[in-house]
C-alpha cells in the first residue's frame, strides 16, 4: 500500500481527502505540523509527501526526504515558490501540483473583501449586534463606472474581470499575455495612476517581488484600494503601511501577507503577535486582512483532493507525471 505523508493537515483537509481517497485506498499519514527541517523526518517510511504553500521545501528538506525514501512531492496548491524544484529534480523526486482548483473561489473572495471594506459591512455587523443602528462612518462608493486595474489575466484574473463587468466597472489590465478581449491593456504606470481599485492576480517571481512598493504606491490615486489574493510578497508590507498611515491610498484588502508563514492557518489569539507591521495593518480602519482563505470553498477543496490523489496514483500506477512542475526560468515560477 502506498503511504502518503500529509503535512499541515487541517480538519477541512481530512474531510475531503478521506472522501476522495475511498477511490484510491492510500494510507494517508496526517501530520499536523508543517513541513520543515525539524519535521521532515516524519516522512520516513512514506512513498509520497503531500505539502502546501506554507511548507518549507528547501534543498535541505528535500535531501532528508530523499534519504527517507520519498519518491514524489505532491503539492495540494497551484503555487510552488516555496519549493526548490531544481534540487528536487537533481534528487530524482518529481514535484506535481494542482494547477487549477477553482478560479471562481479566489476571484469571488477578492470581490467579497472589496465590497466589505467599501461598504463597511463588517463594521455594520458589529454595531447592529449591540443595537447600534447609526450610519455614521459607513459611507462607501458606487463600484459602477469605477476603473479597476487587474494585474495578471490568467484564470483567476479573467474570472475577476467577469465579476467586475457585472458591476459595470471599467477594466484596465496589465499582463505580458494580452488574452482578455474585455480588458484594455495598458502599461503598469498607467494602470497605477488611473485605477480606483487595483487587484493582484499574478505569480510571485523575480520580476513581481515587491511590485507594489513606495514608488508604485506614490503613483496611485489617493483613494485607491489595493486587493491582494495572490502572494504576499507582491507587496512591500512596510511601504504599504507607510502609504496607508500617510493617507496616500484609500485602503487595502489582503488575503495574503509576505510574512504569513508562521501566523496564517493557526489560532494565535492567545499569544502576543510580534509582527508589528501586520499588527498595525490589522488595526487600521481601512484595511481588511483574511487568513489566505481565498481558496476555501467546497468545490475547490474537492478539486484539490481529487487532483492531488490522481497525481499520486498516476505516478505509482502508470509512471506518468500529471501536472508536473518543470524546471524553467526562475522568473516564470509560481503560477497563479
Amino acid at each position: 500500500m502506498i503511504t502518503v505523508g500529509f503535512y499541515d493537515a487541517k480538519q477541512y483537509d481530512l474531510e475531503y481527502f478521506n472522501k476522495i481517497n475511498e477511490q484510491y485506498g492510500f494510507n494517508i499519514k496526517y501530520i499536523e505540523a508543517r513541513l520543515n527541517a525539524d519535521t521532515v523526518m516524519l516522512s520516513c517510511g512514506c512513498d509520497a509527501v503531500c505539502a502546501f504553500v506554507s511548507d518549507d521545501i528547501s534543498s535541505d528538506v528535500i535531501e532528508k526526504m530523499s534519504e527517507c525514501g520519498v519518491k514524489i512531492i505532491a503539492m495540494r496548491c497551484a503555487g510552488y515558490n516555496n519549493v526548490d524544484v531544481k534540487y528536487a529534480s537533481q534528487k530524482n523526486i518529481p514535484v506535481v501540483r494542482v494547477p487549477a482548483y477553482s478560479p471562481y473561489a479566489v476571484a469571488e473572495h477578492a470581490m467579497a473583501m472589496l465590497l466589505t471594506l467599501n461598504r463597511r459591512t463588517h463594521k455594520a455587523f458589529l454595531r447592529t449586534r449591540d443595537f447600534n443602528f447609526s450610519l455614521n462612518g459607513l459611507t462607501g462608493f458606487d463600484l459602477y463606472d469605477k476603473t479597476v486595474g487587474i494585474i495578471g489575466t490568467g484564470n483567476i484574473g479573467n474570472v475577476f474581470i467577469d465579476i467586475c463587468k457585472g458591476f459595470g466597472m471599467k477594466i484596465l489590465a496589465y499582463d505580458i499575455n494580452r488574452s482578455n478581449p474585455d480588458a484594455v491593456y495598458v502599461n503598469i504606470e498607467k494602470l497605477f495612476s488611473e485605477s480606483d481599485i487595483i487587484s493582484l492576480h499574478c505569480p510571485l517571481n523575480n520580476d513581481t517581488y515587491h511590485m507594489i512598493d513606495r514608488n508604485s504606491l506614490s503613483k496611485m490615486k489617493r483613494n485607491a484600494f489595493i486587493i491582494n489574493t495572490s502572494r504576499g510578497a507582491l507587496i512591500d508590507s512596510e511601504d504599504l503601511l507607510d502609504a496607508l498611515l500617510n493617507e496616500q491610498i484609500g485602503g487595502a484588502c489582503l488575503d495574503v501577507y509576505e510574512e504569513e508563514a508562521d501566523l496564517f492557518y493557526e489560532d494565535n489569539s492567545e499569544i502576543i503577535v510580534r509582527d508589528h507591521i501586520l499588527s498595525r495593518l490589522i488595526g487600521l480602519p481601512n484595511v481588511i486582512v483574511t487568513s489566505h482563505q481565498g481558496f476555501l470553498t467546497r468545490e475547490a477543496l474537492e478539486n484539490i483532493a481529487a487532483t492531488t490523489l490522481e497525481n499520486i496514483s498516476a505516478f505509482f500506477s502508470e509512471g506518468s507525471l500529471q501536472n508536473e512542475i518543470k524546471i524553467i526560468a526562475k522568473k516564470d515560477q509560481s503560477p497563479e
